[in-house]
């Protein structure tokens, strides 16, 4: 694509300062920008790239509105600006419907004239696909699932019977949707699964990383709101409920039956232990364990800073002793009262 900023603009809204004209062919970073590129500037510490760079535009946010005089698009939220000129200017490839003779598809089973079958998928009996979705290869849909209009699977998705996927699902590589719950009960030393029935229920506009297992539910359903964003190798266990416009990063584990706020941003490797409530608009920081729940929004964090071995081997002998030294202390408290109380 070979499009003007005034073009950008028009299409993105935004407004352009400096030669409107300046054609642009692809988006880079302010240290790798060309001619032909457009640049952003989102972060502070990147400022000083900015007199340097060779880019022909650049997408800025207001207090920088005057910070160069290149050819420059200036919004209020710049990232979400570069976000959008992004997927203008590197739109996906476009797809033929049609299935692949080598797919395998129940009988039953409704697949929109205008959707995509690859190679090898299997589409289970009464599944249904919607309108310009596309399903790649080796993908498994199972009997009863219900997958919306414009899906992209990539190769590999698995999703197990029964399931409900609304719309403009984004599904890649070797996601799991549906899986049983980690049931047991334990009958004499031995375990006895517990059968899960639940469903998983996806709602609009979702995005799921590479290996990311979502759990079916026990008895009731797991639920993925509109709008969720989860990242690469996520564990969501079985009765979880992630609330709208969420986003998880990567390796995040979610133990069964926590329900999860709406807008909340959760860090990579993060620990959300089972049938805990988190409220709206929670921020949880990486490699926070979160141990019970959260009921009013804001900030968290409980990552214990690293240091040396030695260091780090010294303050692990003195946190196992910290209910001791608190008793103690407790004790000269009352000591000190009772000496106050007897001048």
């Amino acid at each position: 694509m070979d499009i003007s900023l005034a073009d950008i603009a028009g299409l993105l809204g935004g407004r352009v300062l400096g030669d409107a004209q300046v054609r642009i062919r692809q988006i880079a970073t302010l240290d790798k920008a060309q001619a032909q590129h457009i640049s952003f500037l989102t972060n502070s510490k990147y400022r000083a790239q900015l007199a340097g760079t060779q880019a022909g535009a650049v997408i800025l946010g207001c207090a920088d509105a005057e910070a160069t005089t290149l050819p420059r698009i200036i919004s209020d939220n710049p990232y979400a600006y570069f976000a959008r000129v992004s997927a203008l200017l590197n739109p996906l490839p476009e797809v033929t419907p049609g299935i692949h003779a080598s797919a395998s598809i129940g009988s039953g089973a409704l697949i929109d004239e205008t959707a995509s079958i690859a190679a090898n998928v299997v589409i289970g009996e009464n599944a249904c696909i919607g309108a310009h979705s596309v399903i790649g290869a080796g993908c498994v849909i199972g009997a009863n699932t219900v997958v919306g209009k414009n899906a992209l699977l990539y190769p590999g998705v698995v999703i197990y019977h029964d399931c409900v996927i609304g719309d403009k699902l984004i599904a890649h590589a070797g996601v799991v949707i549906g899986s049983d719950g980690f049931g047991f009960a334990n009958e004499a030393g031995q375990w006895i699964k517990i059968p899960q029935i639940g469903r998983v229920v996806i709602g609009n506009d979702v995005e799921i990383g590479a290996n990311t297992t979502i759990d079916r539910g026990a008895l009731d359903d797991t639920v993925i709101s509109d709008g969720v964003k989860l990242d690469n190798q996520i564990q969501v266990a079985h009765n979880v409920k992630i609330g709208a416009h969420t986003a998880i990063a990567g390796c995040t584990g979610i133990a069964g039956s926590t329900s999860i706020g709406s807008y909340c941003r959760i860090g990579g490797s993060a620990g959300i232990l089972g049938h805990l409530h988190i409220a709206d608009n929670v921020e949880i920081s990486s490699f926070t364990l979160i141990g019970k729940s959260i009921r009013k929004s804001g900030s968290y964090s409980g990552v214990f800073p690293f240091s040396s071995n030695e260091e780090w081997r010294r303050n692990a002998v003195h946190l196992r002793h910290l209910d001791d030294l608190a008793k103690r202390i407790k004790e000269l408290e009352l000591q000190v009262n009772a000496l106050s109380n007897t001048e």
